[in-house]
């Protein structure tokens, strides 16, 4: 009995036909990955700029807050303060981890600099030339339970003893017994943001990315912390109250403050962040022509031209200080 099989031209036609489905499948499989991978970088980059401007926003809006301490200022008659340990950082007059009560300027809670040499704040080594570096001492905002002080104060950590007219700074757990019945205790913390370059080895290879770096003051000096990789410049701009009416009536770049400014707890109202993140990984199918990317709108604003196949993202926030100025919040 004969059975017919396919002719050549059947053959043809249907290897014609299984080709277009294969060419459509696999073009629709390639685009389906682009676009997954480039939501991915996008998705990065949304979650590493968000993360990183909460935790130093958190941070920033607690300058100025001294618990039950009323004072506007850290003076000889009404402070007890504690010497700063070697390889503290600071910059200027009365500008370390602690107030220096012989200094005849204020302490300086908030401070900001431009990075240009591979040292800076007496503490900050290698910073990207040309980003900003922020300095902040705050106490944070949980009031802590001294008669159950084995668990909520420890040796070598800082506190801060608050009354409504005196101060004062202590080192390791704290006694309740030597805490006069008003007195009030909260941790006490000294920060300074920067950003830096880490390099490490990934699939053999050597991966050098730019991060937020972080030196937070311990018991044993200032230690360094990776905050969030990826970040790759940032800038800060002031508001400051000049006339003494609460409100913001300038708004000054790092380069246009003066020491005085920095001097003034109750004259920076606002901090303006700006924040340039990118991935880590570079993306070929982003075109490699020159891209702007603009921080700040000021007069001083930072333009950054870049040439390369990463994805990059501007991030921006106001942070309001509520408790400096007149709209001081008091406990």
């Amino acid at each position: 009995m004969r059975q017919a099989g396919f002719t050549l031209i059947e053959m043809m036609i249907s290897l014609f036909i299984g080709g277009l489905i294969l060419g459509g499948v696999m073009f629709t499989y390639i685009g389906m990955k682009t676009t997954t991978k480039s939501t991915m970088a996008i998705g990065e980059l949304q979650e590493s700029g968000r993360l990183a401007i909460n935790i130093m926003q958190r941070d920033i809006e607690q300058v100025g807050f001294w618990g039950t301490f009323y004072g506007n200022s850290f003076t000889a008659i009404n402070t007890s303060s504690l010497t700063s340990s070697t390889g503290d950082c600071f910059e200027g007059l009365n500008n370390g981890s602690f107030p220096d009560l012989t200094s005849s300027s204020n302490f300086k809670t908030l401070y900001a600099k431009t990075a240009t040499s591979s040292s800076e704040l007496n503490c900050v080594n290698n910073p990207v030339s040309g980003t900003d570096i922020l300095q902040i001492k705050f106490v944070q905002g949980h009031q802590l339970d001294v008669t159950n002080a084995v668990n909520e104060t420890a040796n070598n950590d800082y506190y801060f003893v608050a009354e409504q007219e005196l101060a004062r700074f202590v080192k390791d757990q704290v006694d309740a017994n030597t805490l006069n019945v008003n007195a009030t205790v909260w941790p006490y913390s000294h920060h300074v943001y920067y950003i830096s370059e880490q390099t490490y080895t990934v699939n053999n290879k050597k991966l050098t990315v730019p991060a937020l770096m972080r030196k937070r003051l311990t018991g044993n000096g200032m230690t360094t912390e990776t905050i969030m990789e990826g970040v790759e410049n940032m800038r800060f701009i002031f508001g400051l109250d000049t006339n003494g009416n609460g409100k913001v009536d300038s708004y000054r770049s790092i380069n246009k403050m003066t020491a005085a400014e920095w001097g003034n707890q109750q004259g920076i109202l606002t901090v303006q962040l700006f924040l340039l993140v990118r991935t880590l990984q570079p993306d070929p199918s982003i075109n490699s022509k020159k891209q702007i990317y603009t921080l700040g709108e000021d007069e001083n604003a930072r333009k950054l031209e870049v040439t390369d196949n990463y994805r990059r993202t501007v991030f921006t926030t106001t942070i309001r200080l509520n408790n400096v100025g007149a709209n001081l919040w008091r406990m």
